[in-house]
Formats: structure tokens, sequence, C-alpha cells
């Protein structure tokens, strides 16, 4: 009983793994085939679908799924990626120019821009986790995002914790991008933002329900006759 559970375990984690491989290789690919800049959106969101389905428990042929995904979502793949590689790269140049000079102010603006830049990481975390869970208007991902991200800052804390694991172990072993690095942060902070949104859900319709239950418990209190009849909340 032991061994085969634990054979079964072996054989998830292995495969999850290789899934993990599979998927950084895809979204590599897929990128420069997008040239980069017009790429990187789109196998993103195609990345982070096909995530938040394996955590589902769904089963589909990845080179196939992720090809018809990165087409679907190459126009709003762009229009959620594009606007956060420009603001990256304003904070870049900014970055360069402040932390150049050595006085006060421009030391206190290169600071300024650092939290910038991780507020602006938090928010990519969540940005296209959020679009594989939600349909919304394109412009309220980064809206959305920004605000969750503020909100629930000890699951942006642990998403941030992810992102430097990932980018340290990336640069200490170069080795590790061509095969693992990209897609173990996909899939760890995929994984992660759909318990973090599935407990949001959950506590919003919880929420939801008491105010509903309160407002029909006044009602009966203030104007008992209009809800005769009604059941019990």
């Amino acid at each position: 009983m032991l061994a085969g559970s634990f054979s079964a375990k072996a054989y998830s984690f292995f495969d999850t793994l290789l899934w993990i491989a599979c998927l950084n290789l895809l979204w590599i690919v897929f990128s420069i085939a997008g040239l980069g800049v017009f790429g990187v959106g789109p196998a993103t969101a195609a990345a982070q679908i096909l995530v938040r389905r394996r955590v589902r428990g769904e089963a589909a042929p990845l080179l196939r799924a992720f090809t018809r995904e990165f087409g679907r979502n190459f126009g709003r793949g762009n229009g959620l990626a594009l606007p956060v590689i420009l603001a990256g790269s304003a904070l870049g140049l900014n970055w360069n120019y402040f932390s150049a000079s050595g006085d006060l102010l421009s030391q206190l603006m290169a600071a300024g821009v650092f939290l910038a830049a991780i507020f602006l990481v938090a928010v990519v975390c969540h940005l296209f986790p959020m679009f594989a869970r939600y349909e919304l208007p394109l412009p309220q991902y980064l809206v959305m995002s920004s605000r969750f991200a503020f909100r629930h800052l000890a699951g942006t804390a642990i998403l941030l914790f992810v992102t430097a694991a990932a980018l340290y172990a990336s640069l200490a072993l170069p080795g590790l991008i061509p095969f693992f690095s990209i897609g173990a942060w996909l899939y760890v902070t995929g994984w992660l933002c759909d318990r973090f949104f599935a407990a949001n859900d959950e506590s919003v319709t919880a929420a939801a329900e008491a105010i509903g239950a309160a407002e029909v418990s006044d009602a009966r209190h203030h104007h008992p006759a209009a809800t005769i009849g009604a059941p019990v909340a």
C-alpha cells in the first residue's frame, strides 16, 4: 500500500517536471516566433491557461493546446503585456539615470523607482493567472491585478519570494533557463494564484450571502408582512 502510494506520487512528481520542461520550451519557442516583444504576452497567456487546466485536473495535448491558445489570445495577450513592457522599460531607464547620480534627491528617486518596480512585478505575477481565470474587459485586468496585489499582501509577498528564488536560481545556474526556470515560475505562480483567487471568491461569496441574510432579516423586522411566505434565510 505504502509502496504503491509512493510510486504514484513519484510518477506524478516526475510527470509534472516533464510537463513543466515542455511548457518552458514552448514558451521560449512561441515567444521567439512572435519576435519576442509581440510573443511574450500571448505565450504567457497560453501558458497560464494551460497551467490552470492542469491544476484543475484537465488533460490535453500540450503542443496542440498551447498553439491554439497562443493564436486565440494573440491580440489580448499583447494588450496585457505591452503596457507592462513599456512600464518596465521606463522604470529601468529611470533607475539607470537616478542611480548614476550621487546626490540625495537622485538616490531617493532611485529608491522610489525600485519600489515601483517591485510593485510592477507583483502585478505581473497576478496579471496572467487572472486572465486565465476571469472574463473581464482588457483594461480591467491591470486594474484588478493591482488592487489584488495591494490588498492581499501576504500572497503578494509569497509570489515575490517565488519570483526572486526563480531569478536567483537562473542566475546561479543559467543552464536551468532553457529547461525549467520559466516554466517552473509560470507553474508555481499560476498554482498559487489559482488558490488565492479561489479563496477570495469564497470570501466574497460568503460576505454577499451574509449581507443578503442581514437584509432579509432587517426587512422582516421592519416589514414583516412583506416577507410572509418567504423561506427562512
